[in-house]
Parts: structure tokens; sequence; C-alpha cells
């Protein structure tokens, strides 16, 4: 069992190990507000920018979701016209003190998966950079016809500013309530907003119901079906009739998520015969984890964009699209959010 899991495993039943964590848990809480003060007596401040910035974050690790919900916001913020580009740090990228902007055909190890992911998928202008005012700023001089900016996992990042922010929040809800390490939370709900901000926030569930008592909106995750991985890099889209092809053959399933096994069990809702294959979360895929005879093999978006056609040999490699659908009530009060900012 990896520390990961076994972190996981004491948050859930709140063993001996949870107890002995919590006074660190403490400590981080201490820290928070420590940082909180900085903010509020000006020793730091965020730095203002030209457009409005909407931060999508969890306040829970691992897996919330919120890349689909990024790429979600991203659709409803082209529909009504609103031009918009991503900044990230690009998480697992092997030089994270450089800002860059994500290309077409940029590598997950310079920039991260995620982030060229939302590039691809969203088809909108991403910068990446652990400076995120420095990655905010090269994104606009690049495109300065942004009408807004989005911040990919930014909500611990209080020098960048930030007008909206959607918090997604999975099945686990808020786990055991404690901050990390005793607990799975990066903070215990919403901070203050920074001096000079106006920080609104929305809940958004993405589990397909409500897991704590808060207020929020309610999204459904489901696979929009499959695609051959030579035909999802030209662009084409997942088709369902695709994933259904599958059925009634054993195929094996590969994820390098934080949760795989949530991707195992749509799949077999699907009524797939797979092998499961769990690989850890942001796997940079330097050697191939499948047999070398493997004849058919199941992967997420987030996984291929590491893998080139040209790497995975005579295996048919089948890309699992993830859509992510938000209830209509959440993009009526979204929209009515950003038109107040842009007027």
């Amino acid at each position: 069992m990896s520390w990961q899991d076994r972190l996981q495993r004491a948050w859930t039943s709140n063993d001996a190990l949870a107890q002995a964590l919590r006074p660190f848990g403490a400590l981080h809480a201490a820290l928070l507000r420590l940082r909180v003060w900085t903010y509020r007596a000006g020793l730091k401040k965020s730095l203002p920018l030209p457009c409005p910035v909407i931060v999508v974050g969890n306040w829970i690790v691992g897996g919330a979701g919120k890349t689909p919900a990024t790429l979600a916001l991203l659709d409803v913020l082209g529909k009504q016209g609103w031009r918009a580009g991503v900044v990230s740090r690009g998480y697992g990228r092997r030089d994270d003190s450089r800002t860059l902007l994500v290309q077409p055909d940029s590598a997950a190890a310079e920039v991260g998966d995620e982030p060229l992911l939302i590039h691809l998928r969203g088809r909108c202008p991403v910068a990446v950079g652990r400076d995120r005012i420095a990655a905010a700023q090269a994104l606009l001089a690049a495109y300065p016809a942004l009408d807004l900016i989005v911040a990919d996992d930014g909500l611990q990042h209080w020098r960048l500013p930030r007008q909206l922010s959607i918090v997604v929040i999975d099945d686990r809800g808020l786990g055991n309530g404690r901050l990390l390490p005793a607990g799975p939370l990066r903070q215990a709900g919403p901070l203050p907003a920074p001096p000079g901000s106006r920080d609104d926030t929305l809940l958004l569930y993405s589990g397909g119901k409500p897991s704590t008592p808060l207020p929020g909106y309610v999204g459904t995750r489901r696979l929009a079906g499959a695609v051959r991985l030579q035909e999802w890099w030209q662009g084409q889209p997942a088709r369902p009739e695709a994933l259904t092809a599958l059925r009634g053959r054993p195929v094996l399933a590969a994820a390098g998520l934080a949760r795989p096994q949530a991707f195992f069990d749509m799949l077999t809702a699907q009524g797939l015969d797979i092998r499961p294959l769990p690989l850890p979360d942001h796997h940079d895929f330097t050697t191939l984890p499948w047999p070398a005879d493997c004849i058919e093999l199941l992967l997420t978006e987030k996984d291929a964009v590491k893998l080139p056609p040209s790497r995975v040999g005579q295996t048919q490699v089948w890309v699992v699209a993830l859509d992510f659908r938000p209830e209509f009530a959440f993009e009526q009060a979204l929209c009515d959010r950003v038109q107040a900012l842009l007027r």
C-alpha cells in the first residue's frame, strides 16, 4: 500500500494514524490564519490584472474533477461569445519555474498533462508557470483580446486576484473535516477575499448529487465515447458507438488518475469487460506499463496527451473521453456573474 493510499484509509476510518496527525493539522490551520493575516495587514498583496479572473479549485486533495469542470466552464463561456484563457502551474513539469505558453505540439513533461489537455480539448490559450501573475501577464501579452482569465487550481494562491471562485466537490464531500495531513482538506472553507478583490463563490458538486449540507449546484460525469489514439491527436471527437463496439471482448484499461477506480467503474457500467491497470496520478509513461503483446487498450485523455501514436506499437489504443455537464441553473448563475463582472 502506498503512503497516499494509507493516508486516504486513515482519513476515511479516522484511525490511530489520523488521530496522531491532528497536531499537524492544527499547525496547518495556524499557518493558514497567519497567511490570511499577512494579506489583511498589507504585508502581501494581490496584484491587479486588466480583466476578471475566475478560479476553479477544490477544498479537498486529489481528483475532485477540476479539469472536466474547467473544460465545462470554458464551453459555457465560449457559447456566450466570451474569450477566455487559462493559467495553471502545470503539476509535474520538469521545470515549473519557467512561464510558458502551451502549444499544440508542446510536451506534457514541459507544460503539464492537464494544461495540455485543456489547450487541446478546450481549444483555448493556456499559460503555465509557478508564478500565476507572470503566467497571466504572458497570456494577456500574447492574447490581448481576452475577456477573462480562468485559473486552474488557484484557490490557495491569493497573489492572483479573483472575482469569482468555482469550488468543485466530489462524492467524498469534506472528508473527515480536518486539514492536511490529519484530513484531506487544503482549507476548511471559503477564505475571506483578499483586500481589493471581490470573491464570489459557487459550489459545484461533481458526483451527480450534493455531498455536503452546503448549498451548491450539481454536475454529472459521463463517458462521451472513444476514439483511436491517432485520431484523437488529429482532433477527432470521441464517439459513443466506438465504446459500445468494445463490449463483449476483454480489454485492458489504464488510468493515471488520483482516483482511477472511478474511471474503471464507469467503463464497467457501460457493459465493458475490462482488466484494470491503475497507475500513479500524472504517470509519465517513460516506459509503457502494459505488456508488449497487449492487443487493445483503453486510456483517459489525461494519459493520452503523454502518448504519441508512434510509441504504442501494434497495440490498438482507444482514448475514452469524459464529459462533465453542470445543471442549467449553474450555467445561469455563472453567466449572470460574468456579465456583471464585464459590465
